[in-house]
């Protein structure tokens, strides 16, 4: 049995866009059907809930694997869907200042711009953490080991990711072992420990008041968070001041932009200058263009 639900989406928003914004889509517990095209997540909560989520006639549509649901839940998975896909986001902006560019003229014609996010900061901070310094398939590995070895399961047999306190209940040793985490290990323990006693709640930086440049030191606070994952972090809460330069964009910008040739990261900067605090997702858009 399932609930259907429906939300209502802005102008200038793109379902597949925004799915397809960044890697996201495939981590755990996100799944993404191509051929049908929607979109599958396990919530968080008393009990974890699966959902599935698409776009028709200019609504979310999302189908909850759950025959009935109490007024809080179901508000709670309206609201974390909007927030997953951005629909509160204000990006004419953006769009005014990419609209004449010929390389970015794409993201307003297709509504793009909007960057996929989990429903809570804590999920981004551990993801994102799972990106540094590897390849893509040992993120996806190690998030998948996450979910499956620490998640609580949903109704139907699926997982959600793991909350602070499951995650501080296992040993640095069981990173290691059981997580393939690596050198993160002990940054994995000691997070899930800080957040579940309270120490540090990652979910304030959505709505802080600090300038930018206090935010990204308050994230770099947290072990193994360098320049890269605290700008990748900043634009999931909806600051792109950074580039979060790693391997994949200065790679991309060697070939589109500098005939192939390697270069200092300040040439890249420069080169996104005019973009102002969009230049973050500026660079992003502009490297992932053949994506869309």
């Amino acid at each position: 049995m399932t609930t259907k639900l429906i939300l209502e989406t802005p102008p200038d928003f793109n379902f597949k866009t925004a799915v397809y914004s960044h890697g996201w889509s495939q981590l755990l517990p996100f799944e993404l059907d191509t051929e049908n095209w929607c979109l599958s997540y396990v919530f968080n909560g008393e009990k974890p809930v699966s959902v599935i989520i698409d776009e028709n006639g200019g609504k979310i549509k999302i189908d909850v694997s759950a025959a009935q649901m109490d007024q809080k839940t179901e508000e709670k998975i309206l609201r974390d869907v909007r927030h997953i896909l951005r629909l509160d986001d204000d990006l004419s902006e953006f769009y005014h200042l990419t609209k004449n560019e010929k390389r970015l003229a794409w993201v307003a014609e297709l509504n793009g711009g909007r960057l996929l996010r989990s429903p809570t900061v804590f999920e981004d901070l551990v993801k994102t953490l799972c990106t540094t310094n590897c390849s893509w398939s040992l993120t996806k590995s190690m998030v998948r080991n996450l979910v499956e070895k620490l998640g609580t399961e949903s109704a139907d047999g699926k997982r959600a990711f793991p909350t602070a306190e499951a995650m501080a209940n296992v040993s640095e040793e069981f990173y290691r072992s059981e997580i393939r985490a690596g050198y993160r290990s002990p940054y994995f323990a000691q997070l899930a420990a800080k957040v579940a006693n309270g120490n540090l709640n990652p979910e304030t930086w959505l709505d802080s008041e600090l300038p930018t440049k206090e935010l990204k030191k308050e994230m770099k606070s947290v072990k193994g968070v360098g320049d890269y994952a605290a700008e990748n972090l900043l634009k999931l809460v909806g600051r792109y001041d950074g580039l979060a330069l790693d391997s994949f964009l200065r790679s991309e910008f060697y070939k589109r932009h500098n005939a192939g040739n390697e270069c200092d990261d300040k040439q890249i900067i420069s080169f996104y200058e005019k973009f102002g605090t969009w230049r973050g997702l500026a660079i992003w858009c502009d490297m992932t263009e053949k994506w869309h």
